[in-house]
C-alpha cells in the first residue's frame, strides 16, 4: 500500500509518497496547480503504482486551494482523503527534525494517512457546495455594508454631527433619501420648510412631515460641522450611500436564491429556532470579543453565533438557559456563547437523527 501526502499552496503543491512501513519512495514532487501539474502528479504516482489501485492520497483542507486538485484527482479515479490541518499538528512535532522543511508537511500528511488517525472532510453535493458558497458570499456582502455604513457615520460626524439623532434608523429609507438629496446642513437650509416636509412625508409614507422638517432645519441651523472642502465630503457621502443601496439590492437577490436552494435540500435544520433563512442580518453584525474557540470554520462559527443570538429570544428553552447564565452573573457575550455551544449539540442531534427539532423541557 502507498500513501501520498500533498502539501497545498496557491501556485505549487508538494507531494511525498511513502509505503506501508513509512519509507519514502523516491524524491518528492513539486508540481503546479494546473492541468499540466495534475498530469505530472498522476504520472509520478504511477511510477510507483502503475494503476494506482494500491495508492491513497491525502491533502489538507487549506483555504480553497485544495478544491481544484481534489476535483482533478477524483475525476481520475484516485482515492482522496481531505483531512483537517489540526489533526496533523501532533505529527509535526514528532518529525520536525527528521525531514527537510520543504518536504516535511507533505511527509507528515502521508504519515497521518498511513496511521489512519484522521477524520475526512466531505465536499458535499453540488447543492450543498452551492449553498455554502452563496452563504459565505452573503457574509462578505453584510460585512461590506457594515463597513460602508461606518464610513458614512464617520463623514456625518464631520459634516453634520447632529444628524444621527434625527432618525431612529439612520440608514432607513427616509433618512437615506434625504442624505442623497440634501447632504450638508447648508443644502438643507436652502430648501423651503414646506418642500422639505413634503419630501419627508413622501418617503416616510406620511409617517413624518412638518414637525420632522422643522426639527431637521433647526439642527442644520445650529450644526457644528466643518465648512471646508464640502464638495469633496458631499461627493464621498453620496457615493457611499449609492454603494450601500446597490449592495443591499444584491443582498436581497442573494437571499432569494439561497432560500430557493435551501428548499430543495432535504434538511431539518431550519426547524431549529434561530436557523432560518428569513432572519436578516443586513450590515448590522458587529464583531464580539469572546473566548469561543477559533478552531474550525469561521463562517460556521459566525453562523452558529447569529443563530444563537436569535434562538435566545425566540426559543423558550434556550431563552431560559440564557437567562440562567445571566442570573449567574455571566456577561451577555458569555451567556450567548453558552447558548451557541448548546446550539451545536442541537444541530448535531437533528443531523444525526434526521428528524425535525423537538424541544425537550
Amino acid at each position: 500500500m502507498y500513501f501520498v501526502g500533498i502539501d497545498i499552496a496557491k501556485r505549487n503543491h508538494e507531494a511525498c509518497i511513502i509505503d506501508s512501513t513509512g519509507q519514502i519512495q523516491g524524491k518528492t514532487l513539486r508540481f503546479t496547480n494546473s492541468q499540466a501539474g495534475g498530469q505530472k502528479l498522476i504520472q509520478w504516482m504511477q511510477n510507483v503504482d502503475h494503476d494506482l489501485s494500491f495508492t491513497e492520497v491525502a491533502l489538507e483542507a487549506t483555504g480553497h486551494y485544495w478544491l481544484a486538485l481534489h476535483s482533478f484527482l477524483r475525476k481520475h479515479g484516485v482515492k482522496v482523503h481531505v483531512i483537517n490541518p489540526i489533526q496533523s499538528d501532533a505529527f509535526r512535532n514528532m518529525y520536525i527534525r527528521q525531514t527537510k522543511n520543504d518536504t516535511k508537511d507533505a511527509f507528515i500528511i502521508a504519515e497521518v494517512l498511513r496511521f489512519g488517525r484522521y477524520t475526512t472532510t466531505e465536499l458535499g453535493s453540488d447543492e450543498i457546495v452551492a449553498l455554502r458558497q452563496l452563504s459565505r458570499f452573503r457574509f462578505s456582502l453584510v460585512d461590506s455594508i457594515s463597513d460602508l455604513k461606518r464610513q458614512v457615520i464617520g463623514l456625518l460626524d464631520m459634516l453634520f454631527p447632529e444628524y444621527e439623532r434625527l432618525f431612529s434608523d439612520l440608514f432607513g429609507k427616509t433618512s437615506s433619501e434625504l442624505l442623497m438629496n440634501d447632504t450638508t446642513p447648508e443644502e438643507i437650509l436652502a430648501v423651503d420648510t414646506e418642500e422639505l416636509a413634503a419630501f419627508i412625508a413622501k418617503h416616510s409614507r406620511n409617517r413624518l412631515g412638518l414637525d420632522k422638517a422643522e426639527e431637521i432645519k433647526s439642527a442644520a441651523e445650529s450644526s457644528f460641522g466643518i465648512d471646508t472642502a464640502l464638495d469633496a465630503f458631499r461627493l464621498q457621502l453620496r457615493l457611499l450611500l449609492q454603494q450601500i443601496r446597490f449592495t443591499e439590492e444584491q443582498l436581497d437577490s442573494l437571499d432569494v436564491e439561497i432560500e430557493k436552494r435551501l428548499k430543495s435540500v432535504d434538511t431539518n435544520l431550519v426547524t431549529i429556532p434561530g436557523i432560518d433563512p428569513t432572519v436578516r442580518s443586513s450590515g448590522e453584525f458587529t464583531g464580539t470579543r469572546n473566548r469561543m474557540s477559533k478552531r474550525g470554520s469561521p463562517y460556521l462559527r459566525r453562523a452558529i453565533w447569529l443563530a444563537a443570538s436569535v434562538a435566545k429570544i425566540h426559543n423558550p428553552i434556550l431563552k431560559d438557559f440564557y437567562d440562567q447564565k445571566r442570573a449567574q452573573g455571566k456577561h451577555h457575550l458569555a451567556a450567548t456563547g453558552a447558548v451557541a455551544r448548546k446550539m451545536t449539540y442541537i444541530i448535531h442531534a437533528v443531523l444525526r437523527d434526521k428528524k425535525p427539532y423537538e424541544p425537550i423541557a
